[in-house]
């Protein structure tokens, strides 16, 4: 993100007259364009943020731990209340959703809790109305007992869930993950640390596939261990309920799974609706296109933030969707600090994550290999095992590092890591290399840290980097 000073003094139209931003949407994105904005310009804006839920601000990402009994209750995932943002000059609309935006009037629709309509004018408008789980159209899914976990209101429905069975003396002994990608692993671990035996069903070989296959094979033997049935190739088709209209199967390749409990973990897609209905220009990923500013596309004063819109990769250089609450709420200041008066862009991305599942930490930066080929690289790959500190000291845990490389320039193009206690956060070395386009020569040749308790000599991400430039001559 680039922040400026803008050139000259900031002018408000209309004399001394105030002017309103509306925001649709309260969590990351939104709130933080809304707090970012209104701390910029404290007297000359007048800040409207709706909210359709019953929470502001919080960590989507904490709902799996929360699940699983790391956090004791959803008020510690929100990092700030109604309440808060109200102290501090925003006027917070909770259980009031946006249903329609008249980009021509300068309009927003808003409708309350009781059912009452409000027409609200803006001077500026920030959509960030987030992402849905995927719920896949199949016979059953609308069945009680069938979860996404997308919002806190999801993982109160699964505690919930949880909780009323408990207090009628019976257990969920089943539980079924449709979907192994970064919250269906999460979801998995949750729902056995609960003592459910939990099946893990998906589409793909082998889980992760945002991971090389032969990546996420380490995850499904980490998972296997754990005492997780994680299943690849199962073509889901159908769920069956009991008498009650509950949940008690899901059908998929041929096979009946017994589910007490299902959870959806099939990823999630941009929530556009309402931006799509207001003549608001979408890109090839289903999400709202905007400027490195975080303007829409020929929209005056009119930005998009966080889970709804797409974001430019700067590997691949393609706009893709990615949602995640480290881009949103750099995407809510780079937009609030515009509306504000100042000047701030957010360049992009470079697919960078990390996950960890039972005791094995998962991470990955840039292209892997089918994104690569995807995208017309041609590459050299290679695949290191090393340890997470000296051999000779007792109990080092081992850790295995992927990495591409583009043939001729030399330039990092992606690293996965797969390993236990301290291996997953190094993949932020390789996110700084990618985001500088630096090669794998200059990445092997950085000064990183060294002391036998943290790494060998030779830093496994150097040991790789050095590994595939070797090939590369």
């Amino acid at each position: 993100m680039v922040v400026r000073r803008p050139a000259g003094p900031r002018v408000v139209s209309l004399g001394a007259m105030t002017e309103r931003l509306v925001v649709v949407g309260g969590d990351a994105s939104g709130a933080s364009a809304a707090s970012q904005a209104k701390r910029a310009n404290p007297d000359g804006l007048d800040v409207v943020m709706l909210e359709r839920g019953e929470w502001t601000s919080y960590s989507a990402c904490g709902i799996p731990y929360w699940i699983a009994g790391d956090v004791t209750g959803p008020d510690e995932l929100v990092a700030r209340s109604p309440e808060e943002h109200r102290r501090a000059g925003i006027d917070v609309r909770m259980g009031t959703e946006a249903t329609e935006i008249d980009l021509d009037a300068r309009v927003v629709v808003a409708r309350d809790g009781d059912g009452r309509t409000e027409r609200l004018g803006f001077d500026h408008l920030v959509i960030g109305t987030g992402a849905t789980p995927v719920r896949p159209n199949l016979p059953g899914v609308d069945h009680a007992g069938i979860y996404g976990v997308q919002t806190i209101r999801d993982g109160a429905a699964v505690i919930a869930r949880l909780a009323a069975m408990d207090a009628d003396r019976r257990t969920l002994e089943q539980a079924v993950v449709v979907g192994a990608g970064y919250i269906g692993v999460e979801m998995a671990e949750a729902m056995k640390r609960r003592g459910m035996e939990v099946t893990m069903l998906d589409r793909a070989p082998e889980p992760m596939t945002t991971l090389d296959p032969d990546m996420g094979c380490l995850v499904r033997k980490a998972m296997e261990g754990f005492g997780v049935r994680v299943l690849g190739g199962q073509l889901v088709d159908g769920f069956e309920a009991d008498d009650g209209g509950w949940v008690r199967s899901v059908s998929a390749s041929g096979t009946s799974y017994d589910a007490d409990i299902v959870i959806l973990g099939l990823g999630a897609r941009p929530e556009t609706t309402l931006a799509a209905e207001a003549g608001v220009d979408l890109g090839s990923s289903g999400g709202i296109r905007t400027d490195l500013r975080m303007a829409v596309t020929g929209q005056d004063q009119v930005f998009a933030v966080g889970d709804c819109v797409e974001s430019y990769d700067r590997v691949s250089r393609s706009w893709v969707h990615v949602p995640l609450g480290t881009h949103a709420n750099k995407q809510g200041r780079v937009a609030g600090i515009n509306i504000g008066g100042g000047y701030a862009t957010f360049p992009g991305i470079v697919g960078t994550a990390v996950s960890k599942v039972c005791d094995l930490e998962i991470a990955r930066t840039g292209l892997a290999m089918a994104a690569a080929d995807r995208a017309g690289f041609r590459y050299e790959v290679v695949t290191v095992e090393s340890t997470t500190r000296a051999g000779y000291l007792p109990d080092p845990q081992p850790m295995t590092v992927k990495m591409l490389a583009e043939l001729g320039a030399g330039r990092l193009l992606g690293a996965q890591i797969v390993g236990r206690e301290g291996s997953a956060k190094r993949i932020d070395t390789c996110a700084l290399a990618l985001w500088n386009e630096m090669t794998v020569d200059e990445l092997m040749q950085t000064d990183l840290s060294y002391a036998p308790p943290f790494s060998p000599v030779w830093d496994p991400v150097q040991t790789a980097a050095r590994a595939v430039a070797a090939k590369l001559r």
